[in-house]
């Protein structure tokens, strides 16, 4: 589907250069003589690789429509990871290259997205926190109470991550699934 460039959203999916394409970051700017144009950053959906490309707010470029699956993680054996539809509970398998690099995020019942393009995955979406639960932390080091020092600890998961020095073995922590990075201690 054609729209404006001046339409385009962070998230939008474009067809551009015959390659799917995220949007990651958009910014309109007016310069003080000619007319508007948006700069957008993008990413390329199979390689990874960044692009950022410029157009007039008056172009019209190929947005690619998503549909969004919601599914539940069942388990992940060999190369591939089954999940249930969470519409008709039809079970589907896929390659775990889909989600390399987050397998150890995945546990049991976790409720995740899948986008579709062409019925073809595109992208595996996970919740944007995920509690964890601290394996071991280090000791905390005497004199270390500025709010920016930070500790290394290991998830029952195996993930290595940075925590605050009042985190202690055995506590539940919410870390963002996109950087790996402590959000906050949990609530419960």
């Amino acid at each position: 589907m054609k729209i404006n460039a001046n339409l385009i959203r962070v998230g939008n999916v474009l067809n551009h250069k015959d390659k799917m394409m995220e949007v990651l970051n958009t910014s309109t700017i007016k310069p003080g003589k000619g007319g508007a144009y948006i700069q957008v950053e993008m990413k390329d959906m199979k390689t990874g690789t960044k692009f950022n490309e410029r157009w007039r707010t008056s172009d019209t470029v190929e947005k690619v429509s998503v549909n969004e699956i919601d599914v539940t993680f069942l388990y992940i054996e060999n190369d591939n990871f089954t999940v249930m539809n969470n519409q008709n509970f039809e079970q589907m398998t896929y390659s775990s290259r889909l989600i390399s690099g987050k397998e150890k995020l995945l546990e049991d019942g976790m409720n995740i997205t899948l986008e579709m393009i062409d019925d073809e995955i595109s992208t595996v979406k996970f919740p944007k926190n995920i509690k964890v639960e601290i394996k071991t932390a280090d000791a905390v080091v005497k004199g270390q109470t500025a709010s920016s020092s930070f500790k290394n600890a290991l998830t029952t998961n195996e993930l290595n991550i940075l925590v605050p020095p009042h985190i202690k073995e055995g506590d539940k922590v919410m870390i963002n699934s996109d950087t790996l990075n402590y959000v906050e201690k949990a609530k419960d």
